[in-house]
């Protein structure tokens, strides 16, 4: 080879190296960060809390939603993310404002489509059609480890198209997406983060360095300050906006800004709110989400589902579309809730419909334009909901007796959600809407005789009502043939309930603090669909009509407060439908027997009681275990409970699976007691070392009783000879080759389960084994001091006591295949069950047919 070729080939081969040089740095070069923010405050916890849910351990493909409502600041945490791990992946894109293109022709999607490619591939790609772009990026990221964001996406369709499957990319990729939508995440997604505003602290923050420009608003403006971002609601979008449109501005300008917001809100913080609303895909979910809006802020989920159904609006779906479209929420009492700024926006949407002349319009709740409306009697057929809340201290209504005329209603023919606050209304009430499905008039002071516009409501509240008795013989009661809720809460001059004869629908019954209530009215059993009663405060009421343990389908009852009621039927447990039982701070000294054999209840406040009705249970039982116990009669009817052995191992605190098994070992047992044993620590022993290491409870050892409840009654405390007496030998034990669900455990000290069906077999005995906690200042426990056993599908219940007399216990006998059964058992004060493990007992299988299963199975 000559000098010339030589120089001339090592100079080729230095040309490419450099130029794969200048590539790859220029392709660093070009992953440059997004901007974020001038003032990023509370950016870094949020972004921390999106990579934690990461697993950057995973080969698979994760996509993970980020749910919020509009300006919550999903792009700007979405960015930061992509900032903060981008860098770790082979390529990176960021598509933004996927809503907004997608309203803009096919041109500009097949646009992003084409971003994707050349912001991974680095390559200048043509796409002619949006399917052969699926088809592109399938093809071309199926290798590549990617980090994707999809930003503001809208539609299954608008996801499809950037993002088909799984398979399109990648091991190890990570696909983020931004949506006001939950539905488009649920089933798609590895995680959901759901964005939460801004607390006190970062708002101020936010806004000061908007409106001050620095972190903390300007002495002569603090009070003022507060007031803006307690209108911002934490929402940074307001926060960021409003702030950068006061900088500069004085307070008096400020002050008229706030007032000005109350009425009209911001443009242009509406604006990117009313994406959400403008997207609802029907005029039902439009028509909701401002009947909510505008009226039912704070009320019952169900009460609302029933009065917009009333109304021909599909409300259940419909507010679960609002609730996943970031809209509505509901908190943990089932009462709707809403921001103001979206509130402030829906209200707006209504004051949009006709600025200058609010009898125009579809709703009225601003007080002034009410009462201009009502004043001038100039309503209109267009007027379907109508709310004014006087204070009670308002002079012009204390001045004008008869404050408004019933003729302002004659035009609003329209009119289906009536709310009143200290109103008084004069005239012939036939004139309101008989299109009525909501009436609320707090403070009314007597029922309109002639009101005929009942035959459509479905809900009346008519709390702080001054009145004695309730419509019994009038116009009115006789038309409410489809409400169904009923409120007169706080009517302190109530003394009876109304007659419920008439009522055949009724659903919902509020009587709460009404303090003169001394009779609830015996038509109450004709209430054939009611689910909830409260009666929470009454503090007159002595007694209930005994027939109201015959409906059939109250799920809730509610008596706390009533200070005199001293009583509860056995016949409690004629009440098939009923979940809920609160009577604390009652007269009431015992808890009924027929609470346990109800098949339904399963949460209670009663007696001091409070909780989950198998949680309470133990400590019920030890009461009745007292000798004072006003129900020590029970205990004639107690069996004694049979104890196999009592267990003194200690476990020290964190000891280790190995430890455990070498004290179980180091037990004198016989080989049958070995099996159980060995059993038990093969199936739980992680579960042990696990409790003795991580339970809350502060304690030196754990310890363990084990006992039997099945058809040997001889107690002993000789585990050997309980096994031979239980002829362990042809009994199908938990082990290697048996079934699991022979077994069931459960954390605390009641296990509930479902009896198999062993075909061939018979039950033959029940054993429990408890894990309880103890310290060195404890003395050692003798067992359990009770044991009950609640058969759930027969309603039965029995009651062991360790000390009864003995005899030969009928536990087995009730017990049947399907049965649903649940086993609690009780300690003394100074023991703490921790786990309890429960074990079915069968006799011997036929073993040729055993023999001839296992054989298949092997």
């Amino acid at each position: 080879m000559s000098i010339y070729t030589y120089t001339f080939y090592f100079c080729r081969n230095e040309s490419e190296y450099i130029n794969a040089i200048v590539d790859r740095i220029s392709d660093l070069l070009n992953k440059t960060d997004l901007f974020i923010s001038d003032n990023p405050v509370g950016i870094q916890s949020r972004v921390k809390d999106v990579i934690n849910c990461l697993d950057f351990g995973s080969n698979g493909v994760q996509l993970v939603g980020m749910w919020g409502m509009g300006g919550v600041g999903k792009t700007t945490i979405a960015k930061a993310v992509y900032n903060k791990i981008g860098r770790e992946f082979e390529g990176r894109s960021f598509l933004a404002n996927i809503r907004e293109v997608w309203k803009q022709d096919g041109r500009q999607i097949m646009g992003l489509q084409e971003q994707l490619l050349s912001d991974i591939c680095k390559e200048k790609t043509k796409i002619s059609y949006i399917d052969k772009g699926k088809n592109t990026l399938k093809d071309k990221l199926c290798g590549k480890r990617v980090l994707i964001v999809l930003d503001d996406v809208s539609t299954l369709d608008q996801l499809n198209t950037f993002c088909g499957s799984h398979e399109w990319f990648g091991k190890g990729s990570v696909i983020i997406i931004t949506t006001r939508d939950l539905v488009l995440l649920r089933g798609r997604v590895n995680r959901i983060y759901i964005m939460t505003v801004m607390n006190e602290s970062e708002s101020i923050e936010l806004f000061s360095w908007n409106a001050f420009k620095q972190a903390r608003p300007k002495v002569d403006f603090s009070e003022i300050s507060m007031n803006v971002v307690k209108y911002s609601g934490g929402l940074p979008l307001a926060l960021e906006v409003l702030g950068r449109n006061l900088f500069a501005r004085g307070v008096t300008e400020w002050q008229c800004v706030l007032e000005k917001l109350k009425r009209i809100p911001n443009a242009q913080v509406q604006k990117k709110l009313r994406i959400s609303y403008d997207d609802l895909e029907d005029a039902d979910e439009q028509e909701i989400f401002l009947d909510i809006a505008c009226f039912l802020i704070g009320m019952d989920r169900n009460d609302v589902i029933l009065i917009l159904n009333g109304c021909g609006l599909h409300a259940e779906i419909g507010i679960s579309v609002l609730v996943e479209r970031s809209l509505v929420s509901v908190d943990d009492k089932n009462r709707l809730g809403m921001h103001d700024l979206l509130r402030d926006m829906g209200r707006g949407i209504v004051r949009e419909e006709s600025p200058k002349s609010p009898e125009k319009r579809s709703r009225l709740l601003y007080p002034e334009d009410v009462i201009d409306v009502l004043s001038k009697q100039t309503g209109e057929e267009s007027v379907m909901g109508l709310a004014l809340k006087l204070p009670k201290a308002n002079e012009y209504c204390k001045a004008n007796e008869n404050f408004f005329s019933t003729d302002s209603f004659e035009k609003m023919k329209g009119l289906r959600l009536l709310q009143l606050a200290e109103v008084k209304l004069d005239g012939d009430f036939r004139y309101v809407s008989r299109e009525l499905r909501l009436l609320s008039w707090n403070g009314l002071s007597h029922i309109p005789e002639n009101f005929t516009s009942g035959k459509k409501l479905v809900s009346i509240k008519l709390e702080n009502a001054n009145v004695h008795l309730l419509w019994n013989e009038s116009m009115f009661m006789r038309c409410l043939k489809k409400l169904k809720v009923l409120n007169l809460s706080h009517s302190h001059n109530l003394t009876e309930s109304p007659d419920f004869l008439k009522l055949p629908n009724l659903e919902k019954i509020v009587l709460k603090d009404c303090r003169n209530l001394t009779m609830v009215s015996y038509s109450i059993v004709f209430l054939n669909r009611v689910l909830l009663i409260n009666l929470q405060d009454c503090v007159s009421l002595c007694s209930l009509p005994r027939n109201i343990y015959k409906l059939k389908s109250l799920k809730t009852l509610i008596l706390s407060g009533c200070e005199k009621l001293d009583k509860l039927e056995e016949d409690l447990e004629q009440m098939e439908s009923l979940t809920t039982l609160l009577a604390n701070e009652t007269a009431i000294k015992k808890v009924p027997f027929s609470i346990f054999r109800s098949k339904t209840i399963w949460y209670i406040s009663l007696c001091g009681y409070e909780g989950l009705l198998s949680d309470v249970v133990p400590s019920m039982i030890w009461s009745w275990m007292s000798p004072t116990s006003a129900l020590s009669y029970l205990c004639q009817r107690v069996v004694a409970m049979s104890f196999i052995v009592s267990l003194d191992i200690h476990i020290p605190h964190g000891s280790s699976s190995q430890e455990l098994s070498s004290r179980l070992k180091s037990l004198q047992l016989s080989k049958d007691g070995k099996i159980i044993l060995d059993s038990f620590y093969a199936t739980h022993s992680k579960d042990l070392t696990s409790t003795s290491a991580t339970s809350p409870v502060s304690k030196d050892s754990l310890k363990y009783d084990l006992f039997d409840i099945g058809m040997n009654c001889q107690n002993t405390n000789n585990l050997t000879d309980i096994l031979q007496n239980m002829n362990v030998n042809g009994c199908l034990l938990p082990g290697d080759n048996y079934p699991n669900w022979l077994n069931f455990n459960c954390q605390g000290s009641s296990v509930t389960f479902k009896v198999p069906v062993v075909k061939g077999r018979m039950l033959k005995s029940i054993m429990i084994c408890i894990v309880y906690s103890s310290t060195p200042d404890n003395i050692r426990s003798d067992g359990p001091t009770a044991l009950l056993v609640k058969n759930h599908t027969k309603a039965t219940i029995q009651f062991y006591k360790r000390g009864a007399p003995k005899c030969r216990l009928r536990l087995l006998s009730s017990i049947e295949p399907g049965n649903k059964v649940e086993v609690a058992v009780v300690y003394e004060n100074n023991f703490i069950v921790e786990q309890t493990f429960l074990y079915l007992v069968y006799d011997e299988p036929d073993l040729t047919s055993y023999r001839k299963k296992k054989n298949r199975v092997e």
